[in-house]
């Protein structure tokens, strides 16, 4: 598991206008100065932080945005109880390095005048994520195409816990020939195992216990496919999952590169993915089984 590391003496700046911020890059790179971006909904921690710590390894001047995105929730309680913490938020970030930090209204994201681009995504939005949330990726699309052409970085840095998520902008990436590199990074985890997620905060000690059924799951899939064939560890899976309390959403094997389901032959790189809930808390996670070489 990676592990983050403070960088102290920075100055944070944090920021809510469009043109504060772009002011402050353009002055960066008349200096100079590579741009690494971390796009987050805030509620930040360690995982965040690790993205946030490798940035400040790649590129001259860190900045992250915090913004709940209304357009990638097609349920209005989810967005309605998503975990706001702006205050701590900002003490995270002054911790670890960032320099920028930005956090716009919705008019700030979406001016009246502002046309999302159109993106062919080849299917990836139609599987998993994007069959069982409808819209979702629609929104993704339109808040990191508008993010990416307001920071204008020279990487920008996700976490692969949203590995459907991952896939899709590197797609929207291609498609829109920009001039950027993503940068995927491992999953953070907690000792136990537990993806680190915003909405964890949302979880009771009890259900973080019980959560662990995630990644005891993923783990033994990683061993059954080296014995298996994809439906025949997509099965074990499903049986060892069900053995906890958790109530599985879509558990299945996919391509790493077309998402497609997997059930006969395993490929390079071979990734199980998983959605399910804690109570009213929808988890995700996905390891992948295969190595990729």
């Amino acid at each position: 598991m990676p592990a983050c590391f403070e960088r102290k003496g920075r100055n944070l700046e944090i920021i809510d206008k469009v043109e504060v911020l772009k002011q402050a890059l353009n002055s960066a790179r008349k200096e100079g100065k590579s741009i690494g971006f971390v796009p987050t909904m805030g509620a930040l921690h360690q995982g965040h932080m690790d993205l946030v710590s490798r940035a400040s390894t790649e590129c001259d001047l860190v900045v992250v945005s915090v913004f709940v995105n209304p357009t990638q929730f097609n349920n209005s309680a989810d967005l309605k109880h998503y975990p706001r913490t702006p205050e701590a938020d900002a003490e995270l970030l002054k911790k670890f390095g960032c320099d920028l930090a930005f956090f716009p209204s919705n008019t700030e994201i979406y001016p009246e005048n502002w046309v999302s681009p159109r993106v062919d995504l080849d299917g990836l939005d139609l599987v998993m994520e994007g069959k069982f949330r409808p819209g979702h990726f629609k929104g993704v699309v339109e808040v990191v195409s508008r993010l990416f052409e307001i920071v204008e970085p020279d990487k920008a840095f996700f976490g692969l816990k949203d590995f459907q998520q991952v896939a899709v902008i590197k797609k929207m990436v291609e498609e829109l020939n920009l001039p950027l590199e993503i940068v995927a990074c491992e999953t953070s985890r907690t000792e136990k195992g537990l993806a680190m997620s915003s909405r964890n905060k949302r979880l009771s000690e009890s259900q973080k216990e019980e959560a662990l059924i995630i990644f005891r799951t993923l783990s033994q899939a990683k061993v059954d496919a080296g014995k298996f064939s994809p439906k025949e560890t997509t099965a074990r899976a499903i049986e060892n999952f069900e053995t906890g309390s958790l109530k599985l959403e879509y558990l299945t094997i996919v391509n790493p590169d077309t998402l497609q389901e997997l059930t006969d032959n395993w490929v390079p790189g071979a990734t199980m993915c998983i959605a399910c809930f804690c109570g009213e808390v929808r988890l995700i996670d996905n390891l992948t089984l295969i190595p990729n070489s």
